[in-house]
């Protein structure tokens, strides 16, 4: 924890002692993780995020649409049995003996699973993301995303003598300075598999003003480690061990192919020289690695919607106490922009930012997300 004075300590500890009695019937924390060092608990002790109105349903593709959650018993994905003995939600093959495996782009990986679809899927991992300490802002399988609230890894938290001595006592009140949050995309793959990509998002409450007695939330650089680590965890929630799950992480196939900026009468777009199936799922990853985040997208039309996120907006600081709410007041929605992926032939598939009569546009804008696109396809 890097804000370790203390009268910053003290200070923040009588600020949030007022609040004891509305927040005294909270959750318990989760259990410790000990082995990878991750202990989330959700936001929701204190007042609520709000969801950007421009994260809405878009509408529904039949393509990504999760199964009812009124299934009788019985309704879920049948599991089957690998050669190692391990009950999975994948199918297995004698390419993939656990129905699944890991593909990468640099450091950027993503789960694929065999024989099964999107809806197979989908209520599996909403558990998964709620067994882990995590509410859902953004649940909506028309559009194949997933978006986690903000919250805390009480792991980060020092065990030193101010938390064993006070911290105990009222332990929601002693805070990291930290809040992550992670994005899943789900898509439907080649060959009947289904690509799942989680992306993280970093927050840190800093030191503000002259005299330093004020804070203010500050976006960190996305973590690969910890999208690793919830990407093994998630194979431990399909049906493997730890040691499998690492272990496909360690031998991840390669999927990397550079991307080369083209310039058309002043319009730039992006050549990728691989089938569109695979290039759909490397933009989408690449985009959620930027600012520009996806919150619809229409497979069909090669489509990705997006717009300019600032998350320090949705964690604004009240003085000391940092609440963790927003007013949508306080917060204009970006522009939108579409993103085209479209197959060229020959195995060659172009990427544009494109205006709403599909014309490529050329504005400063749109350079900006294939310029961050480029970067993060190389």
């Amino acid at each position: 924890m890097k804000r370790s004075a203390f009268s910053l300590h003290a200070t923040r500890l009588a600020v949030l002692a007022l609040a004891l009695g509305p927040l005294a019937g909270c959750e318990s924390l989760n259990e410790w993780f000990a082995s990878d060092h991750v202990d989330y608990k959700d936001t929701a002790s204190a007042p609520p995020l709000r969801v950007p109105q421009d994260l809405t349903a878009g509408p529904t593709n039949q393509q990504y649409v999760a199964p009812s959650q009124n299934l009788t018993l019985g309704g879920a994905p049948q599991r089957d049995v690998t050669a190692a003995g391990n009950s999975v939600l994948g199918v297995p093959s004698a390419q993939d003996p656990f129905g699944m495996h890991v593909e990468h782009d640099g450091d950027r990986r993503w789960l694929v699973v065999d024989g099964r679809s999107p809806d197979d899927l989908w209520q599996p991992l909403q558990d998964f993301w709620q067994e882990n300490g995590f509410a859902l802002t953004t649940n909506s399988p028309g559009t194949g995303i997933m978006l986690t609230s903000w919250a805390e890894n009480r792991a980060n938290i020092p065990d030193d003598w101010f938390r064993r001595t006070i911290g105990h006592v009222i332990d929601f009140a002693y805070s990291s300075g930290t809040r992550d949050r992670f994005r899943t995309l789900v898509s439907r793959g080649p060959n009947g598999t289904v690509d799942i990509s989680i992306t993280h998002s970093g927050l840190e409450e800093v030191l503000a003003g002259q005299d330093k007695d004020t804070t203010r939330w500050v976006e960190t650089p996305r973590n690969p480690t910890l999208e690793a680590l919830f990407l093994a965890k998630l194979m431990q929630k399909f049906g493997l061990t730890d040691a499998q799950s690492k272990q496909l992480l360690t031998d991840a196939h390669p999927a990397s192919v550079p991307a080369q900026i083209v310039a058309n009468d002043g319009a730039p777009t992006l050549d990728l020289s691989e089938p569109f199936d695979r290039a759909w799922l490397r933009v989408g990853i690449a985009l959620d690695r930027t600012n520009f985040a996806v919150d619809n997208q229409d497979r069909d039309k090669g489509i990705y919607y997006v717009r300019y996120v600032d998350s320090t907006q949705e964690l604004k600081s009240n003085g000391l106490l940092g609440k963790l709410f927003y007013s949508s007041a306080d917060r204009k929605p970006g522009p939108e922009f579409m993103v085209n992926v479209r197959p060229e032939g020959d195995g060659l598939t172009q990427v544009a930012v494109v205006d709403a009569n599909g014309q490529v546009d050329a504005s400063q804008q749109a350079l900006r997300i294939v310029s961050a696109l480029h970067a993060q396809l190389n």
